[in-house]
């Protein structure tokens, strides 16, 4: 690690003020280059803390920046992982306000739900399969603190991976009566279809996300625990919504997901 603790609470306190304010700020290397990866998770570490200690609990956790074309859309090429406590979670068909971000996207997601706890190293699809409950149709609404939505990849990390806000519904399926790598999505916003993708397009199949986080996390000496709540990452390109937007993902064979931006 490259910065103190000291540094490191001063930065959490900053990003998290930031999203809890909806006002954007530059990247955080940009006054701190050196800082390194064990530092970036160190950060979002940090906010989660604070967030528990106001009685928050944890939601879920989130593997990001996980399909080729969120990858290319980012200029990155390294998924990244992060959390999601209650205050994010939407319900089904419910309402997200605009007030409360900054410059809201919205990215189609498989969300797996954990019967057995996963932990790496070694995580691998055929694990995550057997360790998963259901999996069912998730949007996840992310929001970067960072101005114009430009960071790099040690600014997200520590941004909580531009998380802010989640909605899951349709029907919960096992995984055994899915091929989820040839599951296909229609994104609809205002009821026009505006991208389409199968699982396949996070990392080859979604359950290697899951499989992916549980081996960082597992580095760090922490798994995945059983009943955990996981997106697995954005399948298609992030689309720009605001106020009076209607979100609509349709995955095939589990239903449907909505919310609506006010």
């Amino acid at each position: 690690m490259k910065l103190d603790a000291a540094t490191i609470a001063g930065l959490a306190a900053h990003l998290e003020t930031c999203q809890l304010e909806a006002r954007d700020t530059p990247k955080i290397t940009d006054e701190h280059p050196h800082m390194d990866w064990e530092d970036a998770y160190a950060i979002q570490d940090e906010i989660l803390r604070r967030k528990l200690s106001r009685g928050l609990r944890l939601a879920g956790l989130k593997a990001g920046l996980t399909s080729f074309a969120k990858m290319k859309q980012m200029g990155v090429d390294v998924p990244v992982f992060g959390f999601m406590t209650g205050d994010y979670a939407v319900p089904d068909g419910g309402e997200c306000k605009v007030s409360e971000l900054i410059h809201p996207k919205v990215e189609p997601e498989i969300a797996f739900v954990t019967k057995t706890a996963l932990r790496g190293p070694g995580c691998h699809i055929a694990a995550v399969l057997a360790a998963t409950d259901f999996v069912l149709p998730g949007i996840e609404v992310i929001d970067s603190r960072y101005r114009d939505f430009k960071f790099d990849l040690k600014s997200v990390i520590a941004d909580n991976t531009s998380a802010a806000r989640f909605v899951v519904g349709g029907q919960p399926q096992p995984v055994s009566a899915l091929d989820l790598r040839t599951t296909g999505i229609v994104l609809e916003k205002n009821g026009e279809a505006i991208a389409f993708g199968a699982g396949a397009a996070v990392l080859g199949h979604p359950a290697a996300a899951i499989a992916a986080l549980a081996n960082h996390l597992g580095a760090r000496g922490q798994e995945i625990p059983a009943g955990t709540l996981i997106l697995s990452g954005g399948i298609t390109e992030a689309v720009a919504v605001k106020a009076g937007d209607q979100v609509t993902l349709r995955v095939q064979g589990m239903g449907s997901t909505s919310l609506r931006f006010v």
